[in-house]
């Protein structure tokens, strides 16, 4: 095994190099990412509710300032688990508070790329695309004209729109916050260019490849940072582990807290169905806490919210998220620490939770009752449906755009665009930071042998990036307006 020196992924080395003071700047990286507009844009995205009114029901925002909270705990109990010479001897001593940054605001920036209306934006970009790609006009002349070879990574990728891999594109190509490799690629969960697919890939990987991780726009940066951090093909950054770790543990408590806030469950029928689910998961029934078990626990829990005079909801959640957070937490930081080699190298082939033991069971205890008993409840799947119809709605109205020529389309991108008045209004509804983008790509990557191939995939990418970007109440708004008939 190579040496340990985690010096060598912590570093202020960035695409654009300035200043040498490692603090600094991921200080800086800290200051980009909390005043950008894709982090203000989560406080109006779904979390598991689509368009709540209710402000206490969380937000993608207020979930990701909880994963921040979790990363940061599990930073800390790392380091609490090493001795001062294995600090030492892991390159890790001077490091605490740099590491803390980073895993912070890669917790914040994590959702970053999610789409309107949760995951079910992410399935409704993917099944649009899926359904309607190879039929516009564009990409049915190209199929006829290019080798299939050439074609088919196109393909692939455009019918797999993930938030992870869109994260990465906002950071590098669409806002270019020129943040520090270290900063970008903490974020960066999944590591298979969205161009291969799951099989391309060896089984020893197929965690860390089970999703998209950049998209080929990305690919020569995404390049650059693992030569820059020492990462090998297919491999993760291991503060990327850390970042998950805390993402798991918050979300699997917090839908459930959500549920009880919008009575959906109740406190008595939540604590049932997490004891029953518990005992199919464990039914070893390992102690979590102090030589305690998870009903004894659940128990406790329980009973002491049964005498607040205030909130027993409120009650509940807190004294839930003490007693199994810290275990969970102690547990992902040991994992951490026991597989420390793989972890650093990033070929740790699965999440810091995701073993046998009884606090494995503790999270797919949450997220069963959660899929079981809240995503499933007609509300939910109502506003899901709704998702659906937006997203594809939307696309379908600004289809037009991807149904021109190239050279029609790039007149309406030049200004001209008097013979397409439909087109045209459409493409001025754009981001204009997008059609930079869109245009720059354009620019720096378009070889004659495949322009009109790469063009029309930037200009997919183009309408992706518009509506991925959106707000779920932008989302809803935009439906409603260019539905109206006329």
């Amino acid at each position: 095994m190579s040496t340990i020196d985690f010096s060598k992924k912590i570093s202020f080395a960035r695409p654009h190099p300035y200043g040498s003071n490692l603090q600094r700047a991921f200080e800086s990286d800290r200051g980009r990412i909390i005043n950008s507009a894709p982090i203000r844009r989560l406080q109006q995205k779904t979390q598991v509710f689509p368009l709540e009114r209710n402000s206490a029901v969380r937000s993608r925002l207020t979930h990701s300032m909880e994963v921040q909270q979790v990363g940061r705990f599990i930073v800390h109990t790392i380091y609490d688990q090493l001795d001062e010479s294995q600090k030492q001897q892991y390159g890790l001593s001077d490091l605490e508070r740099a590491i803390e940054s980073l895993v912070e605001i890669a917790c914040l920036m994590h959702d970053m790329g999610n789409p309107p209306f949760g995951h079910c934006g992410e399935d409704a970009i993917n099944r649009w695309f899926t359904q309607n790609l190879t039929e516009l006009k564009p990409m049915s002349g190209l199929m006829t004209k290019l080798p299939i070879a050439l074609i088919e990574p196109i393909i692939h990728e455009l019918c797999h729109f993930d938030g992870n891999a869109q994260a990465i594109r906002l950071v590098h190509s669409l806002h270019r916050f020129n943040l520090t490799y270290s900063q970008a690629a903490a974020v960066l969960k999944y590591t298979r260019p969205a161009t291969e697919t799951k099989q391309d890939v060896p089984a020893c990987k197929s965690y860390l490849t089970k999703k998209v991780g950049y998209y080929a726009t990305e690919s020569r940066y995404v390049e650059d940072m693992m030569r820059e951090l020492e990462m090998e093909k297919y491999c993760r950054h291991p503060l990327s582990y850390i970042m998950e770790a805390a993402d798991d543990i918050s979300y699997c408590m917090a839908d459930l807290e959500d549920a009880v806030e919008k009575r959906i469950l109740s406190l008595e029928a939540l604590t049932g169905h997490l004891k029953s689910t518990y005992q199919t998961l464990e039914p070893q029934n390992r102690p979590i806490k102090k030589n305690q078990t998870f009903d004894e626990l659940l128990d406790w829990v329980y009973n002491d919210a049964q005498v607040d005079e205030i909130s027993k909801t409120h009650k509940f959640f807190i004294k839930l998220r003490v007693v199994m957070v810290h275990p969970l937490v102690n547990h992902a930081a040991k994992q951490f620490t026991d597989h420390i080699g793989t972890v650093f190298t990033g070929e740790f082939n699965r999440a810091l939770i995701e073993d046998n033991s009884q606090f494995h069971a503790i999270t797919q205890t949450f997220k069963q009752v959660a899929i079981n008993h809240v995503f499933n409840a007609p509300e939910v799947e109502t506003l899901e449906l709704q998702g659906y119809k937006i997203i594809g709605g939307l696309l379908d109205q600004y289809r037009p755009l991807l149904d021109l020529p190239l050279d029609d389309f790039k007149k309406i991108v030049d200004g001209d665009g008097r013979y397409f008045p439909v087109e045209r209004r459409l493409f001025n509804k754009l981001s204009g930071k997008h059609v930079a983008a869109y245009s720059l790509a354009l620019k720096e990557e378009m070889t004659a042998e495949s322009t009109a191939l790469w063009e029309f995939y930037l200009r997919c990418r183009l309408l992706q990036d518009y509506i991925s970007g959106m707000t779920d109440q932008f989302a809803f708004d935009e439906y409603k307006s260019l539905m109206v008939s006329g």
